[in-house]
């Protein structure tokens, strides 16, 4: 399928490897050139050059987006883009009883105050043009809260909350804005979460993967592969009457009627 995207420009956060790479090598096949961003200069340089061989231009800007340097400096190489992909790692798991407001702090910087930022400074270019395309990666625990990711949950479900109403502002303006959910997907997160699982019940990793699959009704992990084929789809010219929607990829987890 032509994506009718060919020679827009995206940015795309955290995107040197896992979800977000998966999105910009999607985008990157759809013909779209990139300003990739991620905090590690030499994953993100790599990730920049593996996707100009695809054919595009692209602009890696090593900075954390969670800082007010780190987000002028990607703003900067950014202005004027046609799609923005926000995206960023979770925080860590945790009890309940772990966090105290600092940690809340940090996780409302990363997984919901940065992607806010960077939608209001680059929405009003999208609204000027008649065109503009914003996908969200949150988390399927916005939908189902998972409990020792309380951190996540609560910064998700904010900006999940401010996407709500933001997407339904902008819509009339040829702008969409919806919101990527997904579950678990074979990157370094799941990496992060089996070995926590692993440490915690005393068994191997490859127990924790077998045992975690057994609860997806697809009975894998997703790979970033196809998560980058939804959003690019969400970024194309085909998704213009979809409009703020959280759309769940989870292989089958989430046991919801809706």
């Amino acid at each position: 399928m032509d994506l009718g995207i060919k020679g827009k420009r995206a940015l795309v956060c955290a995107s040197s490897k896992g979800l977000g790479k998966g999105c910009a090598v999607a985008l990157a096949e759809a013909g779209v050139d990139l300003v990739l961003n991620g905090r590690g200069v030499e994953a993100l340089e790599a990730t920049a050059d593996e996707l100009r061989a695809i054919g595009v231009n692209v602009t890696p800007v090593a900075a954390d987006v969670t800082t007010e340097e780190g987000r002028a400096a990607l703003l900067d190489a950014a202005q004027g883009v046609d799609i923005l992909v926000n995206n960023a790692g979770g925080p860590p798991p945790g009890l309940w009883s772990d966090w105290d407001r600092a940690d809340f702090i940090k996780a409302l910087d990363a997984n919901m105050l940065a992607p806010i930022a960077l939608m209001k400074a680059l929405l009003p270019g999208m609204i000027d043009q008649g065109w503009g395309r914003v996908v969200n990666i949150t988390s399927a625990s916005v939908k189902a809260p998972i409990a020792q990711l309380g951190l996540s949950n609560s910064a998700r479900a904010g900006l999940t909350g401010y996407v709500a109403g933001t997407s339904r502002q902008v819509a009339p303006h040829g702008v969409t804005i919806n919101n990527m959910l997904p579950g678990i997907h074979a990157t370094d997160r799941a990496v992060s979460l089996d070995t926590g699982v692993s440490n915690a019940q005393g068994i191997s990793i490859e127990q924790a993967i077998a045992q975690r699959e057994a609860t997806i009704p697809a009975r894998r992990y997703g790979t970033a592969q196809e998560f980058g084929a939804m959003c690019a789809f969400l970024c194309s010219q085909h998704a213009g009457f979809l409009v703020g929607q959280n759309i769940v990829l989870d292989g089958g987890a989430l046991n919801a009627t809706i």
